[in-house]
């Protein structure tokens, strides 16, 4: 074997240990990515994720306002991504405790009666007006002293929580908006945060009032984070007091 035989020998080899190397890397890296992910989400390979969709106000009991359908797609697609499987339930069907499995509860407590108990039990700090008649605090939320309206179409408000019964026990995620493209919103900025979210808080409780920008204009791309209110909304309201 003279020379340039050999030096191509050696490159073809040097060439595929290389590819390997870089191969077996990114497929590490990847791997690791996805533990993250699965991690946070609590959603280990072939798990289930519960999607509980609301209603729409205006609609029948199977009316799903169109924005929070584009959200269980996303949502949908997010769960994939972590090797589960979503299983959609509707609101007043979701009739089990919390920390079995993965949970997505979409909705304000008007439309998802779920979301209602979600609050109560694991946000007690957290008012939502549900007031039927028309007028500016109609939606509005209270947490702890601080009030936001909505202004439909150019500020609406939506809190994205992730809160867990124990250390072991799955976490239940909350998109609970004043409107539907709200509740959007918050499941795109769940998908594009959620790893940013996961280095930052971990694997424990945390809610998010975020605000959606125009939506009349920029649909729910346009979203600001207004602050971290947890202490503030897993601590419960004082009592009114009566005469």
């Amino acid at each position: 074997m003279n020379d340039d035989v050999r030096n191509i020998v050696l490159g073809v080899i040097a060439t595929g240990v290389a590819a390997a190397i870089g191969w077996f890397t990114r497929t590490y890296l990847w791997r690791r990515k996805l533990r993250r992910k699965q991690r946070f989400f609590g959603l280990p390979d072939n798990s289930a994720c519960l999607l509980v969709i609301n209603r729409h106000v205006s609609g029948g009991d199977w009316s799903v306002a169109r924005r929070d359908v584009f959200a269980l797609l996303e949502l949908s697609a997010l769960i994939k991504d972590c090797g589960a499987h979503p299983e959609v339930v509707a609101h007043d069907a979701a009739q089990q405790g919390f920390g079995e499995r993965t949970e997505i509860c979409l909705g304000g407590p008007v439309s998802n009666h779920r979301m209602a108990a979600h609050l109560q039990s694991l946000l007690p700090g957290v008012r939502v007006n549900t007031d039927d008649e028309p007028g500016p605090d109609r939606g509005a939320f209270q947490i702890g002293s601080e009030q936001y309206r909505m202004e439909r179409g150019s500020v609406e408000y939506v809190l994205l929580a992730r809160l867990t019964a124990g250390q072991e026990a799955r976490p239940v995620f909350l998109a609970c908006g004043q409107a539907s493209n709200a509740n959007h919103a918050a499941a795109r900025y769940l998908a594009r945060h959620h790893a940013k979210l996961a280095r930052k808080h971990g694997g424990n409780t945390f809610c998010l009032l975020l605000k959606v920008v125009n939506s009349q204009a920029y649909g729910p791309d346009v979203v600001e984070l207004v602050a971290d209110v947890t202490r503030a909304a897993t601590t419960p309201a004082p009592a009114a007091r009566t005469s």
